[in-house]
Formats: structure tokens, sequence, C-alpha cells
């Protein structure tokens, strides 16, 4: 679950306007004065007002303050512009409110403003010192640069992922969601914190790379959501440690491959590329994908030429023969080979071009490979428009 802390950043992030400040003595009431509610200093009054006031009047809005982990409180933002004051303020706190004592000096108020109306507003107390530098560091801030608005558009992506991952699974109703959901949400999560949907056509080879990247952290954060606590209790004995163990390392070996081949089927539709994936060829062998259909492969009609396998393995270096024989029509043609394996041998890869066996690989990983067979291998890139020629897109 969220906590105030990451509710907090969320909520600064999607808000229109935001604000923070460490409470002072005078606002808690430890000074024992009587100052009326919270004070906002002068560059932070957008806050409150969508101008400056006049000195020498009095103005005031009502507005509704949402108290994380508390309620709501109709509330009144007011400007003394008397001869001998001149200050903003927040008041009108109500009865029992419990966050203006004197054991909350020094905590971080933080005051966000809805998008969705102007008269609604969110208000978190941070009060300890962890959630404190967590928020603080989320926007790059210092201590000496609150009591101020805050600009959101400061806030570290790192902690923008995890608002997101953890925001997934907050609401999870599942232990673990298949590969198709998970995927999927590692895709939305990375098109949204880093807004380059656009690479899905323009650079595939650094989607695919980002895309897979996100999943590994969501399934990671899912693992320790999960299992976290089991492992800080320990184990009553070595059976039951192998048999968590081994649940959790079957769990990622299932979900690598298949997350792989999500990943794929997003690039080519992303490219409108027409294919089938998990298409049944002869004896009920099932290639991951064919393009541009499982129906064309069977048309004997249709030409050859323009038929295409690919085979999709997050790694190659073993298991790379068992694309030889999935689709009897192409025995006698090139077959494409995705992969994310980092390197295999100079032999290995002679073996393959014999085979007529083509390794389409993430550009960034095609120079872990012997340097003077590089030549041979494809980008992603280079497969997806070598596709769309033949697909006429």
């Amino acid at each position: 679950m969220q906590n105030t802390v990451q509710k907090a950043i969320k909520a600064v992030s999607d808000g229109a306007k935001a604000f923070c400040k460490f409470l002072s003595a005078n606002d808690t009431g430890e000074t024992g004065g009587h100052q009326a509610g919270i004070y906002i200093a002068k560059p932070a009054i957008l806050i409150l007002f969508d101008k400056a006031c006049e000195r020498g009047t009095n103005c005031e809005r009502w507005v509704k303050i949402h108290w994380y982990d508390y309620k709501t409180i109709d509330t009144r933002f007011i400007y003394y512009g008397s001869k001998t004051r001149d200050e903003y303020r927040i008041t009108n706190f109500g009865k029992g409110f419990p966050f203006l004592k004197p054991e909350y000096t020094g905590a971080l108020f933080v005051l966000v403003q809805s998008k969705a109306s102007k008269e609604d507003y969110e208000g978190f107390i941070l009060n300890t010192e962890d959630d404190i530098n967590e928020f603080l560091e989320a926007f790059n801030l210092t201590p000496a640069e609150t009591n101020n608005l805050i600009v959101t558009n400061n806030v570290d992506l790192d902690i923008r992922e995890k608002q997101e991952i953890y925001g997934f699974i907050s609401y999870l109703q599942a232990d673990f969601p298949n590969s198709e959901i998970m995927s999927a949400k590692a895709r939305d999560i990375q098109n949204a914190v880093y807004d380059h949907i656009e690479y899905v056509v323009s650079n595939p080879d650094q989607k695919l790379l980002d895309w897979t990247n996100m999943e590994y952290k969501l399934f990671r954060a899912l693992e320790h959501v999960r299992y976290g606590e089991a492992i800080r209790n320990g184990f009553n004995d070595v059976e039951d440690f192998i048999t968590l163990a081994n649940q959790v390392l079957n769990r990622r070996k299932s979900r690598a491959g298949k997350s792989f081949e999500h990943h794929l089927a997003s690039l080519f539709d992303g490219n409108a590329i027409q294919y089938t994936a998990q298409a049944i060829t002869e004896g009920h062998k099932k290639p991951d994908f064919i393009f541009p259909s499982e129906e064309a492969y069977h048309d004997t009609s249709f030409s050859v030429e323009n038929i295409i396998s690919l085979a999709a393995k997050t790694t190659c270096k073993d298991r790379w023969r068992q694309v030889l024989n999935e689709a009897d029509r192409l025995r006698d043609k090139n077959k494409f080979l995705c992969t994310m394996q980092q390197g295999i041998t100079s032999a290995q890869m002679d073996e393959m071009q014999s085979e007529k066996v083509i390794l389409v690989v993430p550009k960034l990983y095609i120079k872990t490979y012997p340097k003077d067979k590089q030549d041979r291998i494809w980008t992603i890139k280079k497969f997806i428009d070598y596709v769309k020629e033949k697909e006429s897109i």
C-alpha cells in the first residue's frame, strides 16, 4: 500500500499547484502565542489566491482541504492587510484538529490544489525525518527551498516510477497477475513516466529494452511486497526455504519468456504489422510469430517469399536449434530469431548462418557479439522495416 509520503508525492505530481513548508513553533502554538493558523510567505501566495491582495484590505476565500488520514474541513484562506499587519494565513481548521500541536513543530506541511476544482485541496503532514527527506528528494528540494510553491516538473523520474509501480501493486487483487497483465502495465508505466511512445516506431530497439527493464523493476517490487515479510521473519526449516525459493525462481523463469513475446507483439502492433502469435504449422508446431498470418502460411497460393517466421527467446545459446523445424514451408528460407542474449561464440554464429538463422538483437547488444560477425545481426528496427516492406506498409 502507498504510505503518506507516497500519496503526497503523487498528489503534488497530479495537482494544479502545490506548496510545502516546515511548521513553525508559532504555527503549532508551541511558543504560547495566539497566532491565527498557518503563516504563508508572500512568494507562495498563489497557492491561496490568484493574485496578491492589496495592502490596507482584508480578503478571504473558503475552500475544502481533504486531509490525508483525517477528514475534509472547510477552511479559510485570509490576508490581513491592516496598517500593523501584512500577512497571509490558513485558518479555521476546526475543533480537535490534530496537526497544529507542539509535537508537530518541524513537520512538513504539504498543500495541493486540485486540477478539477480551485476550491478543493489535499493536505498532508509529514512528521518523520525519512518521510520528509523522501518528499524533498522527489522534487529536488533542499530545506531552504521550502515555504514556496513546488515546481512539479522537477520530480525525480525514479520517484515517479515508484509511485506508478506501488500504486499498481496496492490495487492488485491477485498475488501475481499473469504475464500479459504485468507486461502491459510495465509498458504503461514506462510510457507514462518517460513519454517516448514514439520510440515504438522511431527506436523500437530502445523501447524493447525500456519496457523489459521496467517490467523487471515491477516484478521485483511485487516480489518484495509479497515475500518480503516471510524472508524477514525467517523460515522454520530448510524445506520451507527451498519451497519458497523454488516458487520464486520458477515464476521468474516462466515470466521472462512470455513477457518478451508480449513486448514484441506490442512493437508489431505499434507499427501496424500483420502477424499471428503462436501460429500452428505442420505437426502442431508453434513458431512464436508468423507474418503476415497463420492463414497466409497455410494458403499454398500465397508466395512463400512473403512469409516470415520469428522465434522469440530471451536466451538462445543452447536453444537456437529449436527454431529450425518450426515451419516446413520455410525450411530452405531465412528464419529469424529474436533474443536478449548478450553474446555467443563465433562457432555458434557460423552454425546459425549455415542453417539460415538470422539473429535479431536490440541494437545496444550487438557490440557483445564477435566483432567480425556483427554485420550478420539484424536490429529490431531492421527486422520491423523488413516486415513492413514485405507487407507493403
